[in-house]
Protein backbone atom coordinates (compact mmCIF):
# COMPACT_ATOMS: atom_id res chain seq x y z
CA UNK A 1 0.00 0.00 0.00
CA UNK A 2 0.96 3.71 -0.44
CA UNK A 3 1.78 5.94 2.30
CA UNK A 4 -0.73 8.34 1.33
CA UNK A 5 -3.51 5.47 0.89
CA UNK A 6 -6.56 5.82 2.83
CA UNK A 7 -6.33 1.91 3.69
CA UNK A 8 -3.00 2.35 5.05
CA UNK A 9 -2.99 2.29 8.90
CA UNK A 10 -0.34 4.61 9.94
CA UNK A 11 -0.02 5.41 13.52
CA UNK A 12 -3.08 6.91 14.54
CA UNK A 13 -3.78 3.76 15.82
CA UNK A 14 -1.18 4.15 18.69
CA UNK A 15 -2.06 7.35 19.71
CA UNK A 16 -5.95 6.03 20.48
CA UNK A 17 -4.50 3.35 22.28
CA UNK A 18 -2.32 5.37 24.47
CA UNK A 19 -5.17 7.95 25.30
CA UNK A 20 -7.07 4.88 26.42
CA UNK A 21 -4.29 3.67 28.07
CA UNK A 22 -4.06 7.00 30.15
CA UNK A 23 -7.76 6.94 30.05
CA UNK A 24 -8.24 3.13 31.99
CA UNK A 25 -5.23 3.98 33.85
CA UNK A 26 -6.92 6.97 36.31
CA UNK A 27 -10.42 5.17 35.80
CA UNK A 28 -9.88 3.16 39.23
CA UNK A 29 -8.60 6.13 41.22
CA UNK A 30 -11.02 8.81 39.56
CA UNK A 31 -13.85 6.36 40.64
CA UNK A 32 -12.95 5.36 43.96
CA UNK A 33 -11.80 9.58 44.53
CA UNK A 34 -16.11 10.01 43.36
CA UNK A 35 -17.09 6.80 45.86
CA UNK A 36 -15.29 8.64 48.44
CA UNK A 37 -16.12 12.00 47.79
CA UNK A 38 -20.01 11.07 47.84
CA UNK A 39 -20.00 11.19 51.57
CA UNK A 40 -22.08 8.05 52.09
CA UNK A 41 -19.63 4.86 53.24
CA UNK A 42 -22.53 2.28 52.94
CA UNK A 43 -23.88 3.32 48.89
CA UNK A 44 -21.30 5.46 47.49
CA UNK A 45 -19.87 3.09 45.05
CA UNK A 46 -23.64 2.85 43.98
CA UNK A 47 -23.79 6.43 43.73
CA UNK A 48 -20.63 6.44 41.85
CA UNK A 49 -21.54 4.17 39.36
CA UNK A 50 -24.92 6.17 38.97
CA UNK A 51 -22.38 8.83 37.50
CA UNK A 52 -20.81 6.41 35.38
CA UNK A 53 -23.39 5.44 33.88
CA UNK A 54 -24.34 8.86 32.78
CA UNK A 55 -21.29 9.33 31.32
CA UNK A 56 -21.40 6.53 29.80
CA UNK A 57 -24.90 7.67 28.21
CA UNK A 58 -23.17 10.91 27.22
CA UNK A 59 -19.83 8.91 25.81
CA UNK A 60 -20.71 6.17 24.11
CA UNK A 61 -24.74 6.97 23.10
CA UNK A 62 -24.93 10.81 22.45
CA UNK A 63 -21.07 11.27 20.76
CA UNK A 64 -21.70 7.97 18.45
CA UNK A 65 -24.88 8.87 17.34
CA UNK A 66 -23.44 12.57 16.31
CA UNK A 67 -20.45 10.53 14.44
CA UNK A 68 -23.02 8.49 12.55
CA UNK A 69 -25.20 11.44 11.77
CA UNK A 70 -22.55 13.48 10.26
CA UNK A 71 -20.55 10.47 8.18
CA UNK A 72 -24.12 10.00 7.00
CA UNK A 73 -24.14 6.32 8.02
CA UNK A 74 -27.02 4.06 7.41
CA UNK A 75 -29.49 3.38 10.22
CA UNK A 76 -29.58 -0.63 9.67
CA UNK A 77 -27.70 -2.58 12.29
CA UNK A 78 -27.35 -6.16 12.04
CA UNK A 79 -28.85 -8.88 14.92
CA UNK A 80 -25.54 -10.44 15.06
CA UNK A 81 -23.75 -6.89 15.45
CA UNK A 82 -26.23 -5.62 17.69
CA UNK A 83 -25.70 -8.65 20.09
CA UNK A 84 -22.21 -9.13 20.37
CA UNK A 85 -22.02 -5.12 20.78
CA UNK A 86 -24.42 -5.56 23.84
CA UNK A 87 -23.08 -8.66 25.08
CA UNK A 88 -19.39 -6.52 25.13
CA UNK A 89 -21.33 -3.48 26.94
CA UNK A 90 -22.90 -5.79 29.64
CA UNK A 91 -19.76 -7.29 29.99
CA UNK A 92 -17.59 -4.14 30.32
CA UNK A 93 -20.05 -2.77 32.79
CA UNK A 94 -20.25 -5.98 34.74
CA UNK A 95 -16.57 -5.07 34.43
CA UNK A 96 -16.35 -1.38 36.09
CA UNK A 97 -19.02 -2.47 38.43
CA UNK A 98 -16.72 -5.33 39.50
CA UNK A 99 -13.75 -2.44 40.21
CA UNK A 100 -16.90 -0.89 42.94
CA UNK A 101 -17.27 -3.45 44.79
CA UNK A 102 -13.92 -4.06 44.83
CA UNK A 103 -13.34 -0.73 46.49
CA UNK A 104 -16.09 -1.53 48.54
CA UNK A 105 -14.56 -4.81 50.28
CA UNK A 106 -11.09 -2.73 50.91
CA UNK A 107 -9.42 -3.23 48.19
CA UNK A 108 -7.13 -0.56 47.37
CA UNK A 109 -7.51 1.15 43.66
CA UNK A 110 -3.38 0.82 43.16
CA UNK A 111 -3.83 -3.37 44.08
CA UNK A 112 -7.25 -3.51 42.24
CA UNK A 113 -6.30 -1.78 39.24
CA UNK A 114 -3.16 -3.69 39.05
CA UNK A 115 -5.00 -6.75 39.10
CA UNK A 116 -7.44 -5.69 36.44
CA UNK A 117 -4.69 -4.33 34.05
CA UNK A 118 -2.49 -7.31 34.20
CA UNK A 119 -4.79 -10.08 33.89
CA UNK A 120 -7.14 -8.53 31.15
CA UNK A 121 -4.72 -8.74 28.44
CA UNK A 122 -4.02 -12.37 29.59
CA UNK A 123 -7.82 -13.20 29.25
CA UNK A 124 -7.83 -11.31 26.17
CA UNK A 125 -4.95 -13.26 24.61
CA UNK A 126 -6.76 -17.11 25.85
CA UNK A 127 -10.02 -15.82 24.84
CA UNK A 128 -8.60 -14.78 21.22
CA UNK A 129 -7.06 -17.55 21.08
CA UNK A 130 -9.77 -19.78 21.47
CA UNK A 131 -12.18 -18.01 19.07
CA UNK A 132 -9.18 -17.32 16.69
CA UNK A 133 -6.84 -20.52 16.72
CA UNK A 134 -3.31 -19.61 15.71
CA UNK A 135 -1.93 -21.10 12.37
CA UNK A 136 -0.35 -24.40 13.46
CA UNK A 137 -2.62 -24.49 16.06
CA UNK A 138 -1.81 -24.00 19.80
CA UNK A 139 2.12 -25.30 19.07
CA UNK A 140 1.90 -22.33 16.76
CA UNK A 141 2.44 -19.90 19.58
CA UNK A 142 5.69 -18.61 19.69
CA UNK A 143 7.87 -18.23 22.96
CA UNK A 144 7.75 -14.69 23.34
CA UNK A 145 3.81 -14.71 23.55
CA UNK A 146 4.26 -16.67 26.39
CA UNK A 147 7.43 -15.15 27.79
CA UNK A 148 4.84 -12.08 27.61
CA UNK A 149 1.93 -13.66 29.17
CA UNK A 150 4.03 -14.66 31.87
CA UNK A 151 5.52 -11.08 32.40
CA UNK A 152 2.00 -9.78 32.24
CA UNK A 153 1.12 -12.30 35.49
CA UNK A 154 4.43 -11.59 37.19
CA UNK A 155 4.05 -7.46 36.71
CA UNK A 156 0.77 -7.74 38.26
CA UNK A 157 1.80 -9.69 41.04
CA UNK A 158 4.94 -7.53 42.11
CA UNK A 159 2.64 -4.11 41.93
CA UNK A 160 0.67 -5.71 44.14
CA UNK A 161 2.36 -7.27 46.61
CA UNK A 162 5.73 -4.15 46.73
CA UNK A 163 2.66 -0.85 46.16
CA UNK A 164 4.61 1.82 47.89
CA UNK A 165 2.75 2.59 51.29
CA UNK A 166 0.79 5.37 51.46
CA UNK A 167 2.26 8.96 52.92
CA UNK A 168 1.00 9.66 56.37
CA UNK A 169 -1.69 12.47 56.66
CA UNK A 170 -0.34 15.39 57.44
CA UNK A 171 -1.32 17.07 61.04
CA UNK A 172 -3.56 19.61 60.65
CA UNK A 173 -1.87 23.41 62.34
CA UNK A 174 -3.46 23.27 66.08
CA UNK A 175 -0.68 25.50 67.57
CA UNK A 176 -1.33 28.57 65.05
CA UNK A 177 -4.90 28.35 64.59
CA UNK A 178 -4.98 28.14 68.81
CA UNK A 179 -2.35 31.33 68.50
CA UNK A 180 -4.43 33.65 66.27
CA UNK A 181 -7.46 32.25 68.48
CA UNK A 182 -5.83 33.69 71.50
CA UNK A 183 -5.06 37.30 69.98
CA UNK A 184 -8.59 38.15 69.40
Amino acid sequence: MEAGNAMTPGYAWLGWALMTVAMWGVYGVLLHTGQIAMGDPANGRYKAFLFVGVAYFITAVLAPLAVLFLNGATWQFPVKGMSWSLIAGIAGAIGAFGVLLAFGAKGSPTVVMSIIFAGAPIVNAAVSIALHPPKGGFGGLRWPFLVGILLAALGGTLVTLYKPAPAPPKPAPVAAAQGSAAGR
